[in-house]
């Protein structure tokens, strides 16, 4: 897989950008607030139709405008398809090859990213919704059908919830139909969750192991909240009868709080180092380190299963990293032959992932202009039975014209393997006023009729925290 072109118009303060990237490393510089994030999550948001940060959908709209749009070009298996969305009123709109698409597996058709932000290095001692979020990121990339699972599960809970909070006048026989319908979903979000840990967790621990520092082995688990353990490998029906038999023997205690105290909703991941709470025990370096042992691991574990690479969203993420594990992950990405977009405050720290093709960019006041490559940058390293890339000339790497209003294109004048088929093998949050977010003006799109509106995600199992992301769902079951 290969992203070939990517546009964006008035996504958070970018204006209208038009690039083609390396097919290696592509790398935006620029100072805090400038846009650099907002680039990696309109890429993210295209490839996944959730946010990358926490937000509404009318966050995702530059101000003063009406809608955003971003779209690209993907190489899939030797076929190219273009992929679009665009958000206005706070509506999103998906689209294929300019028509709308009828289903989200025609939407993502194979379209696969990881995304790796300082955000994910807080996640070991950040709270259980934190590693939730994380946990359910990896799960929705392993398995795509997620997002409209975790959606009904949101739903359940969120309906489950509204109707706790009339108390001792809850009609029982409307709770009864909200928990066979949030018994069935959860079951399958805990499914789920267990499949990808039992594929990821192998290959997270060795990572750690080779940079860890420590003798101690790092354990990365998922078992389901206020379930007996007998129940971590049995079949999905009997979670759910489990999960069935839980929501009634805490209906009394939901009633009096007015939420839902038991489901995958209240869950967390466990990450132990010795035997020990990773959060309570393991060093800032050490909890780091887990972070960068998962995501090399949900790099490999999807290559595995997938066949091919996804592509790699790091932002800003080197100046999270000692040298030595930034060494590590800088030179992990040269190797792998993925196809690579990062951001930076400071080009030095990220020049073991580029090549003589990476293409350079500069991000200032949500526009985007070439910028000379790195002097010292380093050669990228080529994967076994493979030839290293051709060498393209630093005066004809870049092209590109910014408008007026702020339009860049920019593209390798000749990039290596442009148009042949891909390999095979190939923070707490910072804050939106960092990447100036910009509130939109939640009115419609002229051209965002139909198409579908994906989930918001999981919902937090406390008061009000069953919200979505603007969006409304469905009412109460039918008797």
């Amino acid at each position: 897989m290969r992203l070939l072109a990517l546009q964006a118009q008035n996504f958070r303060n970018l204006h209208q950008v038009s690039l083609a990237p390396s097919p290696h490393a592509t790398i935006a510089v620029g100072q805090n607030g400038q846009g650099k994030t907002n680039l990696l999550e309109a890429l993210y948001f295209l490839a996944t139709l959730k946010p990358l940060r926490a937000g509404r959908l009318a966050e995702l709209v530059r101000w003063g405008t009406k809608a955003a749009r971003v779209s690209g070009r993907f190489l899939l298996k030797g076929a190219e398809r273009e992929i679009s969305v665009e958000v206005g009123g706070g509506v999103r709109q998906a689209f294929v090859d300019g028509k709308k698409a009828s289903s989200l597996e025609e939407y993502f058709g194979g379209v696969s990213v990881v995304a790796f932000t300082p955000d994910d290095l807080e996640v070991v001692k950040g709270g259980p919704d934190a590693r939730r979020t994380f946990l359910d990121r990896a799960v929705f990339n392993r398995f795509p059908a997620f997002l409209k699972e975790s959606r009904d599960y949101a739903r359940a809970l969120k309906n489950r919830n509204r109707l706790l909070r009339d108390g001792p006048a809850a009609d029982p026989a409307y709770l009864d139909a909200y928990d066979a319908t949030l018994a069935r979903s959860g079951a399958r979000v805990y499914v789920r969750r267990r499949a990808l840990m039992a594929e990821l967790a192998p290959r997270a621990q060795a990572t750690f192991a080779a940079i860890g520092r420590t003798v101690d082995p790092a354990v990365y688990g998922y078992h389901p909240a206020h379930l007996a353990q007998e129940f971590a490998d049995v079949d999905e029906a009997r979670l759910a009868e489990a999960l069935l038999e839980a929501l009634a023997g805490r209906r009394r205690r939901d009633l009096e709080r007015g939420f839902t105290s038991v489901g995958p909703h209240v869950d967390d991941v466990a990450l132990t180092l010795g035997g020990r709470s990773a959060r309570a025990y393991a060093s800032q370096g050490q909890q780091r380190a887990l972070v960068l042992g998962w995501k090399i691991a949900e790099i490999e574990n999807l290559q595995a299963s997938l066949g091919f690479l996804p592509l790699l969203l790091l932002d800003d993420v080197s100046s999270e990293l000692d040298p030595e594990r930034n060494a590590y992950l800088m030179g992990y990405l040269a190797a792998s032959g993925a196809q690579v977009f990062l951001t930076t405050t400071d080009a030095s720290l990220v020049r073991a992932a580029a090549a003589a093709d990476t293409l350079w960019m500069d991000v200032h006041g949500g526009q985007v202009a070439p910028r000379p490559p790195e002097p010292s940058a380093g050669g990228q390293a080529p994967l076994p039975g493979q030839q290293p890339p051709a060498p393209v000339p630093v005066g004809h790497l870049l092209r590109g014209d910014v408008a007026e209003e702020g339009e860049a294109e920019l593209r390798p004048e000749n990039p290596v393997g442009h148009g042949e088929e891909e390999r095979a093998d190939h923070r707490p949050h910072r804050g939106a006023q960092e990447e100036g977010t910009g509130g939109a003006h939640e009115q419609h799109h002229p051209h965002a009729q139909g198409g579908f509106a994906p989930a918001p995600g999981l919902a937090e199992g406390q008061p009000h925290g069953d919200e979505g992301d603007g969006e409304e769902e469905s009412g109460q079951p039918e008797r």
